[in-house]
């Protein structure tokens, strides 16, 4: 029988709708049992810890890699004089003048084309995107342009770029403002994709993205940049930088492997934390914090001590980053492997204006507790 998209989210929705009436269904779910490993961490971390949102961790990763290098420099709608849509940039106008923090035009497919160019002469721009969705417009100076050069020119001419902005759905923004591009831009050879999660990732990768002389995607998640997290007094360094490609355990399991990015690690941990009361199980939780390159080294390492796997993820199920982890599954883990690997990912469908339909179009706490529980066979 053919799979069929249409039918399988119908039956989605009648299953959460017995399980969470649509009425209670919050806009933006909150993920306790994350926050309270945080601040168990918190409380074993040394006195320099602090605590810091993600959006001002991304502030102070622009802030220091701007003071660091003078070619380094930020363009896009409303950076400067209105400090960012999400408010990133606040601040940087008034520090670093005009010159170095520059408001566009709107019109994407042109401040990619003059990043791109800008990144070809020898300077470092960073590129904001309002929002992922309208990169759409920029997509052929983006890949054409900024993916390719450096091997047509025969590894002549380096492209040291980096794009960022929101990825993925938000709160009532509807179809065309939902879409997440992990995917998307992963398949694609030359470019770098990074998904952070907590603030020590969004500062350690963006500063990483800015300093690689490759095109790096900075694929942020709008929920998220309100989010407290603790940042160790390394992360507060103005050399702390994180390794793109490079995995982070989240938390140690010995029964499940969760391999996740982005908003969905704190979901993940949530999930993890429950099942844990409910049946004793450890579930192992992965932040990938790099979709391109993929630290395969690290899930395989975990699923050798598991022996189960689950990817998670709030994007389209077709051809997205969690079938990627699958087919490397069925490659590389097939032997260790006790169970089908699993995934867990948003529906088929275009994203809904109707706040019901949107909590149902996404993963939840509750959806990934049922799935590990029907992996597991608890």
């Amino acid at each position: 029988m053919l799979f069929n998209p249409a039918k399988s989210f119908v039956s989605r929705i009648a299953g959460h709708a017995v399980r969470k009436p649509i009425s209670s269904v919050p806009r933006v779910t909150a993920f306790p049992a994350a926050l309270r490993i945080q601040q168990q961490q918190r409380g074993m971390a040394s006195a320099g810890t602090k605590d810091y949102t993600v959006r001002d961790a991304l502030n102070e990763a622009l802030a220091e890699e701007l003071e660091r290098d003078e070619k380094v420099f930020i363009m896009g709608e409303e950076v400067a004089q209105y400090n960012g849509a999400y408010k990133v940039t606040k601040g940087l106008l008034d520090r670093f003048g005009d010159k170095r923090v520059i408001d566009t035009p709107i019109t994407e497919h042109g401040f990619a084309g003059l990043g791109v160019g800008a990144a070809l002469a020898g300077l470092n721009p960073v590129v904001e995107f309002m929002t992922w969705n309208f990169a759409m417009q920029a997509i052929d100076q983006i890949i054409n342009s900024g993916a390719k050069t450096h091997y047509m020119s025969g590894g002549i001419q380096p492209c040291s770029i980096t794009f960022r902005g929101p990825n993925g759905f938000a709160s009532g923004v509807a179809a065309q403002h939902s879409q997440d591009y992990s995917a998307w831009y992963g398949s694609i050879p030359g470019l770098k994709v990074v998904t952070p999660w907590s603030a020590e990732d969004a500062k350690g990768l963006l500063k990483a993205a800015i300093r690689d002389p490759n095109p790096v995607m900075v694929l942020e998640n709008e929920l998220l940049y309100g989010q407290t997290f603790p940042m160790s007094e390394e992360a507060q360094k103005s050399d702390f930088v994180l390794p793109i490609g490079k995995a982070k355990v989240e938390r140690v399991g010995k029964d499940l492997t969760i391999v996740t990015l982005s908003r969905c690690v704190g979901q993940a941990l949530t999930a993890a934390e429950n099942i844990k009361k409910k049946y004793g199980v450890e579930v192992e939780v992965i932040n990938l914090r790099s979709v391109k390159p993929l630290d395969v080294e690290t899930i395989i390492k975990s699923v050798k001590k598991t022996n189960h796997l689950i990817a998670l993820e709030s994007g389209f199920p077709s051809f997205g980053v969690s079938s990627e982890i699958l087919a490397l599954s069925m490659e590389y883990m097939f032997d260790f492997l006790d169970a089908p690997a699993q995934r867990i990912t948003g529906a088929e469908v275009p994203t809904p204006y109707a706040i019901g339909l949107e909590a149902l179009s996404f993963p939840d706490e509750a959806l990934i507790e049922k799935k590990i529980v029907q992996l597991l066979r608890l």
